[in-house]
């Protein structure tokens, strides 16, 4: 049986599929939120459930258990960063005008707290895990390079500092200047001294030094 061209069975499958990937956001949504809440080794797949308003049998239709769940969230929250550094620094044409580009970059780079929180009960639980490790070095490895391919297509136009040395290095420099400002941000819980301190380091790194002085000293 068709209808409007399509089988019953193909409308049907759309169905499932579209309701399974509802589930699956929902199941994630919420873990965000009692990850935050109570951090990663805390929580339970029922917590989750409880949560999310699923039983677990939708949990385990969508991920074999939390580790699984833990990685696809942090996958999630990793494609957005570096999808918005990417972006940042895609724009304003061949010529890469660092001042600009670092201004885009730290208004619109995602500094969630939340995140963060989880985020680090991630890493942690990634150092003891050498399967969980590799995984998240990939994704790292992808912020870096979609910052090095934007540096290294700049060249001839911007140089960065000559100490970092190659456009992989001042990637490098940049993903470590967001890991240490989010540290900070964890404990002092001050979103714009963040974002401002982000700023001051990124054109300090990426240029031959900021002519501004520092908006906050960080402790």
């Amino acid at each position: 049986m068709t209808v409007d061209g399509v089988s019953e069975a193909a409308a049907t499958g759309r169905r499932v599929t579209g309701r399974r990937a509802r589930t699956r956001a929902n199941l994630l949504r919420a873990a965000f939120s009692v990850f935050a809440a109570k951090g990663f080794g805390h929580v339970s797949i029922e917590e989750v459930c409880e949560a999310a308003g699923y039983t677990r049998g939708a949990f385990y239709s969508n991920f074999a258990g939390l580790d699984e769940l833990f990685f696809a969230l942090y996958a999630e929250r990793a494609e957005l960063i570096a999808e918005q550094v990417s972006s940042a620094l895609a724009q304003g044409g061949p010529d890469l005008d660092v001042p600009a580009a670092v201004d885009r970059v730290t208004e619109v780079l995602l500094l969630d707290r939340d995140w963060l929180l989880v985020k680090t009960d991630f890493l942690v639980h990634a150092a003891r895990d050498p399967e969980v490790s590799r995984s998240l070095l990939e994704h790292r490895a992808r912020l870096r390079r979609a910052v090095a391919d934007r540096l290294a297509r700049a060249r001839g136009h911007t140089e960065p500092p000559a100490v970092l040395g190659t456009a992989e290095d001042a990637a490098h420099a940049v993903v470590a200047a967001y890991d240490g400002v989010t540290v900070q941000l964890l404990l002092d819980r001050d979103v714009a001294g963040a974002r401002a301190w982000l700023k001051q380091l990124l054109t300090a790194l990426l240029t031959e030094g900021s002519t501004e002085p520092a908006a906050h000293r960080r402790g």
